[in-house]
């Protein structure tokens, strides 16, 4: 070989490492790039998620017809001012460290919660830390300080009949002449659902009250009346009022009671204990025991408890087939995360496509 063929050869070897060096170098600026702006699509999408826009999807029928089992909605956060973080948690799942919690605070919004408000919030009686609570979403029928009533299903707030929106609905027994069996077919283009009959001649639906309407109208309709438990329950209800009993199944009736407000002064007895025992032991932390001469709270012995906190009562507009506050008692204004913007997609279980009509559809 010749000094020529020699230094030929060195050049050629070192001109292959610079190139290697130089794919080396341009896959780890491409790499590092590619890893920086996941890293910062990341940090984005947390800080959107925790401050401003969450996506939620519709898993029950409790709040149908306003929303449907299968729409996916963004939920603002903006409206009702989001909360900072409460615990230290792992990004866009359950997982977080117990026994941790963080001093946390609710950055203003833009407005407060109104009646009839669609509302999303933490399920109050979990047991986990606040925002690793399920979410849930119901309508803020009962403001603070309201008084609520329920007559034989009718909702009354303040001692006046609530506002009856067109997408509630509820369970009616349908009676028709000479034991004619329901036409499902037909219940079902009226917007109703048969649910099942009765006896001959006697048969459930659920629907809003303009189904009931129409159904009302039809020959072979004798009678369109609301299901509901007896009267009788009433002596029972006002004696043990109690949503921890759940009313004893009966939400037909719920005896008159205030919506607890931050400030209120609650007089404690069996009474009032009944109805409030959540806000002062759950949600307000407190050590309760029960004596023969009274309550005794932290310690100390009381007559008195003053409310910490505003709360609200909430109910589906699927009103019997929605567990809600009937069930479970107040939401404290800590548990509220943010309130449902729009329908993004819709997915109908049943046919397995997607509903067009409802995409992108605003809520109210």
């Amino acid at each position: 070989m010749t000094k020529n063929d020699k230094t030929t050869r060195r050049r050629s070897s070192r001109r292959k490492d610079r190139n290697e060096a130089d794919t080396m170098a341009r896959a780890k600026a491409w790499a590092k790039s590619w890893l920086d702006a996941a890293l910062w699509a990341a940090i984005a999408a947390i800080i959107i998620r925790t401050f401003f826009f969450e996506a939620y999807r519709i898993p029950t029928p409790s709040m149908e017809q306003t929303l449907l089992t299968g729409d996916f909605l963004i939920v603002s956060k903006m409206n009702y001012g989001p909360r900072t973080p409460m615990t230290i948690a792992l990004p866009f799942t359950s997982i977080h460290v117990p026994g941790v919690t963080l001093p946390w605070f609710r950055i203003p919004g833009f407005q407060d919660i109104k009646r009839n408000d669609i509302v999303v919030f933490n399920y109050p009686v979990d047991a986990k830390p606040i925002s690793q609570k399920t979410n849930y979403i119901k309508r803020a029928v009962g403001m603070p300080g309201d008084e609520l009533e329920i007559r034989e299903k009718v909702l009354y707030i303040n001692g006046e009949p609530a506002e009856v929106m067109e997408t509630y609905e509820q369970l009616y027994t349908v009676t028709t002449r000479e034991r004619i069996r329901l036409n499902d077919s037909k219940v079902r283009l009226a917007g109703g659902m048969l649910l099942g009959s009765e006896s001959p001649g006697t048969f459930v639906v659920n629907m809003t009250g303009a189904v009931r309407e129409e159904i009302q109208s039809w020959d072979e309709v004798v009678s369109v009346e609301p299901r509901m438990r007896p009267d009788s329950a009433q002596d029972y209800i006002r004696s043990n009022f109690t949503f921890r009993r759940g009313m004893d199944g009966n939400h037909d009736h719920l005896p008159a009671f205030v919506i607890p407000y931050k400030g209120m002064e609650l007089e404690l007895s069996d009474e009032t204990w009944a109805v409030y025992r959540d806000v002062v032991e759950r949600h307000e932390r407190n050590e309760v025991q029960r004596t023969p001469d009274g309550f005794v709270i932290n310690g100390q012995p009381a007559l008195t408890y003053t409310v910490q906190k505003d709360y609200y009562f909430m109910m589906g507009d699927n009103r019997d087939n929605s567990e809600d506050s009937r069930h479970w008692g107040f939401v404290p204004d800590d548990h509220v995360i943010g309130k449902p913007a729009i329908v993004y997609f819709s997915w109908n279980h049943e046919t397995n496509l997607p509903r067009f009509s409802r995409l992108l559809s605003l809520i109210h």
